[in-house]
């Protein structure tokens, strides 16, 4: 926990017990411990005396005019759990904020692939003419089907060095959110990324990166060339592209998508299913994923019915979306 800051209040106890058993349980929670000492300090200022949160106190705290939406969002969320945390030691005048102020989501929808249109890519990527200016050829094969096989975000594909593949399993550090996180990969993926590794990476280093930039094995390849070479395969592939897509992000949503439908059809029961989802794509939020439920319910009618007959409570509305998960 941060030592510089002194908690002061009667709550302030609890405060720290609540984030200590949140840290021993693996969350950062970083963030949302400066919110707790923001609450800690607002509880004392205001002569709050002893183990209590009422409706008054949690709305004064959380709904300040001038802080944005996104801030009483958080707020709310961490008010509600060491609520919650309170009630279960049997503190008694203890009111639960409602989480109310969640973020408008985009109303983006992703670009799923047909399989034909997949297949005709790929064959665009494998097919690409050589050349002595480019180390594309050697290159591309494996690293659009390692994104399309994972569901990986470009950035972490593009930072990965010899050192984080072991044994057919990516360690992928520092992502988004500051997470790290485990993705086996695929019996034929491995074997492909094995063989690429044995020709490509003779002579290098483990801090070197999986995937170089043609001026060096120090460096890897820039995000705005593989969009560049993204478009001009689906060009050759005959995939229309257009303002909203299809773009290198969508096989993320592709990956998530077909895992569900899969799913769905072989019989499995999704609330067991759903967390590791969620690990292996390191989501920060269960919704993340949830959203994935309601997509692939959308987009293949035919399960919709089964989907939500069973699974109804864990599929959130449509028309919204979160685009970068």
């Amino acid at each position: 926990m941060n030592s510089s800051y002194v908690w002061k209040s009667d709550i302030a106890q609890k405060a720290q017990q609540f984030l200590q058993i949140k840290h021993i349980t693996g969350y950062k929670y970083e963030v949302q411990e400066k919110y707790l000492q923001r609450f800690d300090a607002y509880y004392f200022q205001n002569g709050y005396t002893g183990i209590r949160i009422t409706k008054e106190m949690a709305d004064g705290f959380i709904y300040c005019s001038d802080e944005r939406m996104s801030g009483w969002y958080v707020k709310e969320r961490i008010l509600r759990d060491f609520a919650t945390f309170l009630k279960k030691q049997w503190h008694s005048e203890i009111y639960i904020p409602i989480v109310q102020s969640a973020p408008q989501r985009s109303s983006f929808t992703p670009y799923i692939f047909m399989d034909d249109e997949i297949k005709r890519l790929f064959e665009a990527v494998d097919s690409w003419e050589d050349s002595h200016f480019t180390n594309r050829v050697l290159i591309d094969p494996i690293f659009f089907r390692l994104l399309y096989s994972t569901g990986m975000r470009l950035s972490e594909a593009l930072n990965l060095t010899l050192k984080d593949l072991n044994n057919g399993v990516l360690t992928v550090y520092h992502a988004k959110n500051n997470k790290d996180r485990l993705v086996p990969l695929h019996p034929n993926m491995a074997e492909r990324l094995k063989t690429y590794i044995e020709y490509m990476h003779r002579f290098s280093k483990d801090s070197d990166y999986l995937f170089p930039s043609i001026r060096g094995y120090n460096r890897c390849i820039d995000q705005s060339t593989i969009h560049r070479r993204f478009r001009q395969y689906l060009s050759c592939a005959g995939v229309s592209l257009t303002g909203t897509g299809p773009r290198i992000h969508d096989f993320r949503h592709n990956y998530a998508v077909k895992c569900l439908k899969k799913w769905v059809l072989n019989g499995n029961e999704l609330t067991n299913m759903l967390p590791y989802l969620a690990a292996y794509m390191g989501h920060s939020d269960f919704r993340e994923t949830q959203y994935y439920l309601r997509l692939t319910a959308d987009l293949y009618p035919d399960i919709i019915s089964r989907t939500e007959a069973q699974f109804g409570y864990l599929i959130p509305e449509g028309g919204n979306s979160n685009e970068r998960v």
